[in-house]
């Protein structure tokens, strides 16, 4: 009866002591977190609207997450930085606005922390989109065509047709994202986590 006693004595304090340090203390450690404000007095990271978040519910829900990270990891725990993914380590911070935070699992492409940086051209990500082997030769990534439909050329060109390398690959026809690749792309353009953090000494 005694020994017992002291195992589920040990089993309570084991749950608590995890409880505690795994999910009060983060919390209560997270729960100030506040946006920083740049020299021009705009909060960073923005607050996502509009678009923006109907592109990030088109992410999780094409499953971009599931092979691209959006966390640069620190100097000494990998190469992230020495490739270009971002100029410093991500925080909590960056994700303050995100609920829940989309880190994604895995790297089956490159972290996409910083891609709004290292490639702000939206006809650029909508071709990627469109056919990824385009712009990145040898690329893994799926193609999506079923978020962007074919039209007719009538009187002029539509401004957001694609440009392909090689011309269209109907004549008389163009290919045109819908409103959905338009969402996608513009929750690609945020994120610039590029920002400076008190967090992250220079």
């Amino acid at each position: 009866m005694n020994r017992a006693f002291w195992l589920y004595l040990g089993v309570l304090v084991t749950v608590v002591a995890s409880f505690m340090g795994l999910v009060q203390i983060p919390d209560h450690q997270l729960r100030g977190l506040e946006p920083v404000t740049d020299e021009q007095g705009v909060e960073r990271p923005v607050r996502p609207e509009g678009g923006v978040l109907a592109g990030r519910q088109e992410y999780i829900g094409l499953g971009c997450l599931y092979c691209h990270s959006q966390q640069v990891r620190p100097e000494g725990f990998g190469s992230d930085i020495a490739r270009g993914w971002g100029m410093r380590r991500t925080v909590a911070r960056d994700h303050v606005w995100d609920a829940p935070p989309v880190l994604g699992t895995m790297r089956t492409g490159p972290d996409l922390a910083n891609i709004a940086v290292r490639q702000p051209s939206a006809a650029w990500h909508l071709l990627h989109l469109y056919k990824p082997r385009l712009t990145s030769p040898g690329s893994l990534m799926p193609e999506y065509p079923f978020l962007f439909t074919e039209q007719r050329v009538e009187l002029e060109r539509p401004a957001d047709a694609l440009s392909f390398p090689t011309g269209d690959p109907r004549p008389g026809w163009v290919i045109v994202p819908t409103q959905r690749a338009r969402d996608l792309v513009a929750y690609l353009g945020s994120l610039d986590h590029s920002y400076p953090v008190p967090e992250v000494r220079p």
